[in-house]
């Protein structure tokens, strides 16, 4: 059970003020200031915060906290991307961040955790990094139209960095292989006893090329996609968003940047509505992940397609079963009939 406990007289941003100013004392000394705290509206499964510390010294620093959310509790359901399977805790997505960064990929600098106690839930700091996270204004603003023809073999290039870290580097965290995978996803959309032609015909072909899968295992992002990065004018500048992390073929997180809901209608680049593939394989290549072959990126883009058909299906059953009944669960579950358009394109 989350032991954090909320004071009704206080708003969530006085709390928290208090909670960070006593962690920021015993980093950067006593005296240590918290200015322009609010907490943005990026990431509905966790709790994110931007403000400035200021230091006794004078220096400032820019600091995002990301913490789990103050009334859920720790082990909820859909943990992470909402699919109730492999999300990481903050501790483990932080520290993945860090060893990220290590191994060369942009990530945000991890300085310091931020413990549970009476007062919050577990949490991480990074510094704050300047750019543009909306796939949308990646994709449209003029400011972002000399980084656009490079993100693509960025994003190839930063994949295969963190994709090879040594699996004796990694903290401890769950995984599946790619027909467990399948299998898992096919669990949770018989559970929903609505059967789709189209997806059923998903499964199928899947099941029937396993073998285009390959037999690489090692750390997946499990998000990897236009809107879970940060790009600046030079290019890509991070990439955020670790809490669906998990061990896997990591080819599946190029199948994912390659979906067709991450292009958000630039529907001719089909790496995040920016690039080619030929661009993101050949960053993959010159990062050193090797030459990924056309018919294996085929069956993870079917794979990303699927899944985030099924995706949409959770979040329109959590509305409408009414664990979680919100707007935006309901307009994303209605996306489930233009994924399986999406995947018929895909399987023509």
């Amino acid at each position: 059970m989350n032991s954090a406990v909320q004071d009704p007289n206080l708003s969530a941003a006085e709390q928290l003020s208090d909670v960070l100013t006593a962690r920021l004392a015993s980093e950067y000394g006593a005296g240590t200031k918290i200015e322009g705290l609010v907490r943005l509206s990026a990431g509905a499964s966790r709790d994110t915060w931007s403000f400035d510390a200021h230091k006794p010294d004078g220096v400032r620093q820019a600091l995002i906290l990301k913490r789990d959310p103050m009334d859920r509790q720790a082990d909820k359901s859909f943990e992470g991307v909402p699919e109730g399977r492999l999300a990481v805790d903050r501790r483990t997505e932080g520290r993945l961040i860090q060893l990220a960064g290590e191994a060369g990929a942009p990530a945000p600098t991890v300085p310091f955790f931020l413990d549970a106690g009476g007062r919050t839930t577990p949490g991480f700091f990074t510094h704050r990094l300047e750019g543009e996270t909306l796939g949308r204004r990646i994709l449209r603003e003029e400011a972002y139209a000399r980084a656009r023809p490079k993100l693509a073999y960025q994003i190839g290039h930063a994949a295969t960095r963190f994709h090879g870290i040594d699996y004796d580097d990694l903290p401890k965290m769950r995984g599946l292989g790619a027909a467990d995978e399948l299998l898992h996803y096919r669990t949770i959309m018989d559970s929903f006893h609505q059967p789709h032609a189209g997806f059923e015909y998903g499964f199928r072909w899947l099941q029937e090329r396993l073998a285009l899968a390959g037999s690489r295992y090692a750390l997946c992002h499990g998000d990897f996609r236009n809107g879970n990065i940060i790009v600046d004018e030079a290019g890509l500048a991070g990439v955020l968003d670790w809490e669906g992390a998990h061990l896997g073929n990591p080819s599946a997180d190029l199948g994912w940047m390659c979906v067709r809901a991450w292009r958000y209608g630039y529907h001719d680049k089909m790496v995040g509505g920016f690039g080619d593939l030929e661009q993101l394989l050949d960053g993959y290549d010159a990062g050193g992940g090797g030459r990924i072959g056309l018919e294996e990126m085929h069956f993870w883009h079917v794979f990303g397609t699927l899944r985030w058909g099924v995706l949409c299906m959770i979040l329109g059953f959590t509305h409408l079963d009414g664990d979680q009944r919100t707007v935006e669960y309901a307009a994303v579950g209605r996306r489930a009939a233009e994924t399986e358009f999406d995947l018929l394109l895909l399987l023509d």
